[in-house]
């Protein structure tokens, strides 16, 4: 924020002589000095509140991307259902984030685990945060439902969408915001006092606080539902479901992609903050953490994106567009959490790790007849894990006294001569998210499975949800005759 100025009337008196009307004049001066001085600083809030605002945008766009990636990846039968389902994340996640979810996040001042104000937005705006803040942290909550809704996707049955996307966005997600993001949070870097290890948990943009809540709870309802009809044979070998639509996967990755630079870098909150003395020729501040920002998240996808080209290619023998743009996003998800704290070289590291975890990951739930139609599980969990481990390791003193600041002594990367506290700090953080998103997710995606709420019926699932629950399928093909008949004489 711009620093006030500051005029005393008593102060300029005498450098305005002795004259009569020298202190009228001193007095006139410095309530312009005042005037102006309030311009600045509303400025600041309005350019801060506009940044705020235009990432929240970009953030909630990527609702589109997951809708177009999860509408390529499953077959056609199901394509209807699947795009619905994220509509209502978004919708059904609005209304309970308003009603409990941002207080439960945000709700200060409150204790280490849970907030407690702003309950419907009440006493809202306040000096803390403004409605671009809730808009902001809205987009962030329905995103966590998206990933869950991908791993579950083609044998679900609706209401169970609507129930766990109400509890997720208004319960689950909301309290690990608060534990890591909250400026009360037990595990938040942001504590003035009894910090975790003395660092707290850099988390920057939810490579945890997201993408670990979403795939642990995607994992809970895809292992309890069981794999899809026909995804292993008999003796249990993995037969391909291949999604309809390689071009829906790839719009929906680029959209993803262009969201990402609302996700990452907009989660400095604020643009207009100097990390040098304030004046003429300071080219370095907060804008420049956010174009940084911008560029190790690129690099992280890119480098992610190659790796898995390649990886992918000796692995199966094919240059598969699909597997790239999961890789892609792998590498994303991975950088999301030190984005800004680390140098663009890590970021290439930080990709490169990360395709291999996927491909990893993906041989593993193989193994084990685990399947998740978006490989949303492996992807954000097993990336966004170790995205987590990464930034413990690679985060670089100097970004994280800017980025951070205000305890100068605090740990940094392990690998860059920081220490082991941070790294402890975030083993705390992948273990607490696992278990509490388990205990939560993984007791209600049991508990609509006792009630028969869960899955659809082997029916159902052979002929398709957009059929059997949403009124026809979303492609419809009307076939000249006699052309097929024509084209069938000539090949005879």
């Amino acid at each position: 924020m711009a620093a006030a100025f500051t005029c005393s009337a008593a102060d300029l008196h005498p450098l305005l002589g002795t004259g009569a009307n020298a202190t009228a004049a001193a007095e006139f001066i410095c309530s312009r000095f005042g005037a102006i001085s309030n311009k600045f600083t509303d400025t600041a809030y309005a350019v801060d509140n506009t940044y705020l605002l235009f990432s929240a945008y970009l953030v909630f766009a990527m609702q589109l991307g997951f809708a177009m990636l999860c509408a390529g990846s499953v077959r056609a039968k199901n394509t209807m259902n699947i795009m619905l389902t994220n509509v209502l994340d978004a919708a059904t996640g609005g209304i309970f984030f308003y009603i409990f979810g941002f207080a439960l996040a945000f709700g200060t001042p409150s204790n280490g685990f849970i907030g407690k104000h702003f309950f419907g937005l009440n006493e809202f705006p306040s000096p803390s945060f403004d409605y671009g803040f809730f808009l902001y942290q809205w987009a962030f909550a329905i995103a966590a439902a998206g990933i869950t809704s991908g791993s579950i996707a083609e044998r679900t049955q609706f209401v169970a969408y609507l129930i766990y996307s109400s509890f997720l966005t208004g319960l689950v997600y909301p309290i690990v915001a608060h534990w890591f993001w909250s400026s009360d949070g037990w595990g938040s870097p942001a504590r003035t006092e009894n910090l975790l290890f003395g660092s707290g948990v850099i988390d920057f943009a939810g490579s945890g606080v997201v993408h670990l809540v979403g795939a642990v709870a995607g994992f809970w309802g895809a292992f309890i539902e069981g794999p899809r009809m026909g995804r292993f044979d008999h003796a249990g070998k993995p037969v391909p479901l291949r999604g309809h639509s390689g071009t829906l996967v790839v719009l929906g990755t680029f959209l993803l992609w262009f969201g990402w630079y609302g996700f990452n870098p907009g989660s400095f909150i604020t643009i207009l903050k100097s990390y040098g003395e304030s004046g003429s020729g300071n080219y370095y501040g907060q804008w420049s953490a956010i174009g940084r920002t911008a560029v190790t998240t690129t690099l992280a996808g890119c480098s992610a994106a190659l790796t898995t080209l390649f990886g992918k290619r000796l692995q199966t023998g094919h240059w598969n567009v699909t597997d790239v743009c999961n890789g892609l996003l792998g590498g994303f998800a991975a950088i999301t959490s030190g984005c800004s704290v680390v140098d663009p070289w890590a970021a290439i590291i930080c990709g490169f790790v990360a395709a291999w975890v996927l491909i990893g990951c993906n041989v593993l739930a193989e193994k084990f007849h685990y399947d998740d139609p978006l490989e949303a599980a492996q992807l954000h969990g097993g990336c966004g894990t170790w995205g987590i481990i990464f930034t413990a390791l690679f985060a670089k003193k100097q970004y994280v006294n800017e980025v951070y600041a205000g305890l100068p002594d605090r740990p940094y990367g392990l690998l860059m001569g920081g220490g082991w506290r941070l790294l402890a700090a975030h083993v705390v953080q992948i273990l607490t998210i696992a278990g509490w998103v388990s205990v939560t997710m993984g007791a209600v995606f049991f508990v609509l499975h006792k009630l028969n709420l869960l899955r659809i019926s082997p029916e159902e699932e052979m002929a398709g949800l957009d059929m059997t629950s949403h009124g026809g399928l979303a492609y419809e093909y009307h076939e000249d005759v006699g052309s097929v008949q024509k084209a069938l004489e000539i090949r005879v």
